[in-house]
């Protein structure tokens, strides 16, 4: 079925996932939750629940609350500037790290970040590292970025990356002249967030303070606090807003929106987390279905079969990520609440 859902099923669907996520905030699995559902034709439903902050001081969860969107900024900000890039000629999917970024492993004997694809960045499959612990090597961002593209990187087996992702958002920094947190975004999405309109993450032992309205990610952080795994902060409403651009195959030209929804690997699109077993998404997700999660407690999922696509924005790791983490069974709960009661509309 290729239709978009009903204003009164969305409702439903909410209402079908509602408890799940009540138990969650009254547990204190997590401090608060957004949920939000859109359909093709345009129509949402959503609640919000629970606290954006515990600490310093109570701050109930609003509509307009910001949340750190973490990983999300993968999906919705680094991957369409660069596709728009390609769209505009300025660039090309499998061109080289070194024909934008020439200093890419400037002099090494054997220079294999030079020659990584553009392509392969997106879907993960360059082999480089999933994550280094940047914000300790002691420099400014200028030079942190410098030192990214010096680094004698090893390629290896195939992991989801943020070292992957910081080097595209240094690719369009170059590419566009400008840093990313000048990067014109849409409604509801933004990299410079209202402290006391954000939802707080995490009590930061290296920061000494309680984190709100400014990136959780360390190293996004010393990256100057925009980068291109993690940095954008975005409300329910503004997230929505990209997952029915998504859906409606409106966020890019139809061209380039079928590339970016073509397989890469078993698991990966472009971006995008493609539906595989035991994923994010749910087991009742449609073949065609594809989302993302964020570290800090988000998540955005696109099922395009259905006509319907659904946020989750929760701030799990406030006051501490050094807890059990109850999202990976609470997103897939809720996901297969919606998908039921879709199913039995």
């Amino acid at each position: 079925m290729n239709t978009a859902a009903s204003q009164a099923t969305l409702e439903r669907m909410l209402t079908a996932a509602a408890p799940i996520l009540e138990a969650a905030v009254r547990g204190g699995g997590v401090p608060g939750a957004a949920l939000g559902v859109v359909s093709a034709n345009g129509d949402r439903a959503a609640l919000h629940l629970g606290w954006a902050r515990l600490e310093p001081e109570p701050l109930p969860l609003e509509a307009e609350t910001r949340f750190d969107l973490a990983s999300l900024t993968k999906a919705l900000f680094t991957l369409p500037e660069v596709i728009r890039l390609v769209e505009e000629g300025l660039l090309d999917l499998d061109d080289s790290l070194k024909k934008h970024l020439p200093e890419a492993g400037w002099l090494q004997e054997d220079p294999a970040l030079a020659r990584v694809s553009v392509r392969q960045l997106l879907a993960h499959q360059a082999g480089l590292p999933a994550w280094v612990p940047l914000y300790t090597w002691g420099c400014d961002a200028a030079t942190l970025k410098a030192r990214l593209l010096q680094e004698a990187w090893k390629l290896d087996e195939p992991v989801y990356s943020d070292v992957g992702f910081m080097l595209l958002g240094i690719l369009l920094e170059r590419l566009r002249g400008r840093e990313l947190k000048t990067f014109e975004l849409p409604a509801g999405l933004t990299f410079q967030p209202d402290p006391k309109r954000s939802a707080a993450t995490e009590r930061c032992p290296w920061r000494g303070r309680v984190l709100a309205g400014e990136v959780h990610d360390e190293n996004a952080f010393a990256l100057g606090g925009a980068a291109g795994h993690a940095g954008l902060f975005g409300t329910l409403d503004g997230v929505l807003d990209r997952a029915h651009a998504w859906l409606t195959e409106n966020e890019l030209s139809p061209a380039a929106h079928a590339t970016v929804v073509e397989p890469q690997s078993e698991e990966r699109l472009l971006g995008w987390v493609r539906r595989h077993p035991g994923w994010s998404g749910g087991e009742l997700a449609s073949p065609a279905a594809y989302g993302h999660t964020g570290f800090t407690g988000t998540g955005l999922w696109i099922d395009p079969e259905r006509g319907y696509a659904w946020a989750l924005l929760t701030n799990r790791v406030h006051p501490s990520r050094h807890r059990e983490n109850p999202l990976p069974q609470l997103r897939r709960a809720v996901a297969d609440a919606l998908a039921t009661a879709w199913r039995t509309a």
